[in-house]
C-alpha cells in the first residue's frame, strides 16, 4: 500500500539532491572531531556499568537521526510528485435511436439462436462502438414502448438491451408507433445529427400512427432512419406456446421491403436486408462507418505532490535526535 502511494514517482526540483554531497563530509567531520566517551560518575555497580556500556554502544543514534532527518528534508525539497495522465473523449456526438420490433415472430430461428437474441446482440457490439454519441432504445410489437431514454451511460443502455423479451407487448407490428415513438425521443435533441435504426422482420398491421406519417415527421426533424429488414426467404420456424406445451410451427417470411426503402430513402438514411447472423452483424458495422462522430482526445496531465511523509520523517527524526541527546545520552558535569 506504501508502495502504491509512492508509483510512477518523479521529482520537480531534483536539483536539491546535490546537498546529499555534503552529508559525507557531514560524517567525516563528526566522527574526525568526536571526543572520547567519558563521565565524572563513578561506576560503583554492574547495573550501572552495564547502561554506561549500551550507552557506549548506541552513542552515535543521535548523530545517525540528524543525518536521516536532513536527507528527509532534501527529498521533501526535491518535491516528490506522481504523476496520472487521464485521457478525455471529446467531440460532436450523434443522437441515435435503436427502434427494435419485439414481436412473436422475432423468436423465429432462422437467424441463431433467434432474430431477438441476434438482433440485441449486434445491438450491443454497435453501442459499444459508439464513444461520444447518446443512444436510446424504443421496442415495438403492436405497440411501442421506450426501453431507454437517451443517454451516454453505455452501461444502462447495454443493460437496457440485454432485458428486451418478446412478448412484453401486444402481439403485432406496428412500424409507424415504433418510427413515431423513436422520433419523439429525438424532438429534444440539440444534436446535429439525429439517427434512427429501426429493424423488424415483418409488415405493418397495427398500431397508431401510419409509417408513412412517422416518416414526414422524422423528415421535419431532420432525422436520418436506417431500415433493417431481418429474416430468410421462403419459410421459418418459431416456438409457438400451445396446450400441450411449445411446438415449432412454420410460416412464412413477409418483410414490407418497400415500406422500409422508402422509409430510409425519403429520410436520407439506407435499406438492409439481414438474412443471417454474419449479414445483421455487417449491417451494423457499416451504419457504424457511414455515421462518424467527430472525436477529439484531450490528455490531461495532473500532478499530485507526495513531499509531506518527508517532511513528517524529517520531523519526526529530529525530535528523536533531540530526545536521545539531551534525556539519554546527555553529559554531566
Amino acid at each position: 500500500m506504501i508502495f502504491d502511494y509512492f508509483n510512477n514517482v518523479t521529482f520537480s526540483q531534483p536539483y536539491f539532491f546535490v546537498l546529499l554531497i555534503f552529508l559525507p563530509g557531514l560524517i567525516y567531520w563528526y566522527f574526525k572531531n568526536k571526543n572520547k566517551v567519558s563521565s565524572s560518575i563513578p561506576i560503583s555497580s554492574i547495573a550501572v556499568k552495564n547502561l554506561q556500556t549500551a550507552k557506549v554502544a548506541f552513542r552515535h543514534l543521535p548523530f545517525i537521526f540528524r543525518l536521516l532527518s536532513l536527507a528527509s528534508i532534501i527529498v521533501a525539497l526535491a518535491n516528490p510528485q506522481t504523476k496520472n495522465v487521464q485521457q478525455i473523449n471529446e467531440g460532436e456526438g450523434i443522437d441515435i435511436i435503436l427502434g427494435i420490433d419485439v414481436s412473436g415472430s422475432m423468436t423465429a430461428q432462422d437467424l441463431a439462436p433467434n432474430r431477438l437474441e441476434a438482433a440485441k446482440a449486434v445491438a450491443i457490439d454497435f453501442v459499444n462502438k459508439r464513444i461520444t454519441d447518446k443512444i436510446g432504445v424504443v421496442v415495438f410489437a403492436g405497440e411501442s414502448f421506450t426501453q431507454c431514454p437517451l443517454t451516454t451511460d453505455h452501461a444502462i443502455i447495454i443493460n437496457a438491451i440485454q432485458n428486451i423479451r418478446s412478448g412484453i407487448l401486444t402481439d403485432g407490428t406496428a412500424i409507424g408507433d415504433g418510427l413515431g415513438t423513436s422520433i419523439d425521443r429525438l424532438r429534444s435533441s440539440k444534436a446535429k445529427s439525429k439517427i434512427v435504426v429501426l429493424l423488424t422482420d415483418g409488415e405493418n398491421n397495427g398500431g397508431l400512427i401510419d409509417p408513412k406519417t412517422a416518416k414526414e415527421i422524422a423528415k421535419s426533424f431532420g432525422a436520418k432512419v436506417y431500415t433493417i429488414g431481418v429474416g430468410t426467404d421462403g419459410t421459418t420456424t418459431q416456438p409457438v406456446q400451445t396446450p400441450l406445451g411449445v411446438e415449432m410451427r412454420s410460416f412464412k417470411v413477409s418483410i414490407d421491403e418497400k415500406l422500409l426503402k422508402e422509409i430510409s430513402d425519403e429520410t436520407g438514411g439506407k435499406y438492409f436486408r439481414a438474412k443471417d447472423n454474419i449479414a445483421l452483424a455487417e449491417i451494423y458495422t457499416t451504419i457504424n462507418k457511414l455515421e462518424k462522430s467527430k472525436v477529439e482526445i484531450k490528455t490531461t496531465t495532473k500532478f499530485s505532490d507526495k513531499f509531506f511523509p518527508f517532511a513528517i520523517c524529517a520531523a519526526i527524526f529530529l525530535l528523536i535526535e533531540i530526545l536521545l541527546r539531551y534525556l539519554v545520552f546527555r553529559k554531566f558535569p
